[in-house]
């Protein structure tokens, strides 16, 4: 038995490594190795001792620990959680996770060591900024790398068009089957600058997927918007690192503007088998940026010849191009009915808390009634159409 039925082929869309502190510097150029910091878990809920307590026996689990996990069989992705969870930091033992969840594939994203790579302080110096992201895309790699299952996604920072066309390179040389880019406006130029075009030129011609991800540009709301002159509001954990209430109320808005400015600087228009996945960045937004960019090119192509220039809607291009997870607590069968099935994705958040207790069981009744072909789009066949060559045999 596993957890996904073994009737209905899954792919999930969304999951992580917890990297160890040293995950980067291991990985990382000796040269660079001092100036990169270790991995932090101050803004998680993981604690120090758990991780001073890893890393005490050389960065591993106990075999009794493992062994518990394993035992928990259907019920792993309920009970097995955060950096305690099986497969947590040790590829083989994600393969064994991954044998109990049951899913054909399954993206594996960074944690906490895209800090320095995705920061958008212009103080980092490219090559501290760019020895980051290849650490990580090294490490990334042998992560999954025994495992055609694992899916890894490679990070590339944006500042610097040419050495972000350098690392893309070097990321799809490693095996990389996805390119995660920061949503946010990287050295000062829109994502639908002519300077990227050949970055986006590359991914068409590799057939690889480009993706956002929560962690992509800064969590946190600027420090005004939280100054109500009443006493701080702790994040979802506890704490006051991760996102608080204000923060996600307005999460979508960094990965809306970056579609956006996307889509009207042609980029989809230029590149139509460019595709894209925004991931753990919810989806409750897309079905109004659908319409939004619908009548805004409508009416703004009067006067924008470059809108006039295009020979799909915006909801054509995001639809036939994109595709977007929904948190577990959102209402998936609802933003279909607003907007269409072949734009959601399925996604666990394996190890994360975040992912809740029964991601199947959650999602399963929000589709309630909807056919069985709406099933498979979001189950699989979505995910398929934006990573065609992941179809398990």
């Amino acid at each position: 038995m596993t957890y996904a039925p073994a009737n209905r082929p899954m792919y999930d869309a969304d999951s992580h490594i917890m990297e160890l502190p040293d995950f980067l510097q291991k990985y990382a150029d000796p040269e660079l190795r001092a100036d990169i910091p270790a991995v932090s878990y101050s803004a998680s809920l993981v604690t120090d001792e758990e991780v001073a307590e890893i890393m005490a026996r050389g960065g591993r689990h106990t075999e009794e620990h493992v062994a518990e996990m394993i035992a928990l069989g259907d019920n792993l992705i309920e009970r097995s959680k955060e950096i305690q969870a099986l497969g947590a930091f040790d590829g083989r033992e994600r393969s064994k996770a991954v044998d109990m969840l049951g899913f054909q594939k399954q993206l594996v994203f960074a944690t906490h060591s895209v800090t320095m790579p995705f920061s958008p302080s212009s103080k980092i110096p490219p090559k501290l900024r760019y020895g980051a992201a290849r650490a990580h895309n090294r490490h990334m790699a042998d992560f999954c790398g025994h495992d055609s299952r694992l899916m890894g996604v490679a990070v590339v920072p944006l500042e610097e068009p040419a050495l972000a066309l350098e690392e893309l390179e070097f990321a799809l040389k490693s095996g990389a089957k996805a390119i995660w880019v920061p949503h946010h406006a990287c050295g000062g130029r829109s994502p639908g600058h002519v300077e990227f075009d050949p970055f986006w030129t590359r991914l068409v011609e590799a057939n690889t997927p480009f993706v956002m991800h929560v962690g992509g540009s800064p969590l946190q709301l600027d420090k005004a918007w939280i100054n109500n002159g009443r006493p701080p509001v702790k994040d979802w954990m506890g704490g006051g690192e991760n996102l608080r209430t204000k923060d996600m109320a307005v999460l979508h808005q960094g990965p809306e503007t970056f579609l956006s400015m996307m889509l009207i600087d042609g980029v989809f228009e230029r590149f139509p088998k460019l595709r894209g996945g925004c991931i753990e960045l919810g989806a409750g937004w897309v079905p109004a940026m659908l319409v939004r960019l619908d009548w805004t090119v409508k009416i703004w192509s009067k006067t924008d010849a470059n809108l006039a220039r295009f020979t799909r809607k915006p909801s054509e291009q995001l639809t036939q191009q994109m595709a977007f997870t929904p948190f577990v607590f959102e209402d998936v069968g609802a933003l279909i009915d607003q907007s269409n099935p072949d734009l959601y994705l399925f996604s666990t958040d394996y190890p994360h808390t975040e992912g809740g207790r029964n991601p199947i069981a959650r999602f399963e009744t929000s589709l309630a009634d909807r056919s069985e072909q709406i099933r498979d789009r979001f189950y699989s066949e979505n995910f398929l159409r934006i990573f065609p060559e992941a179809r398990a045999s």
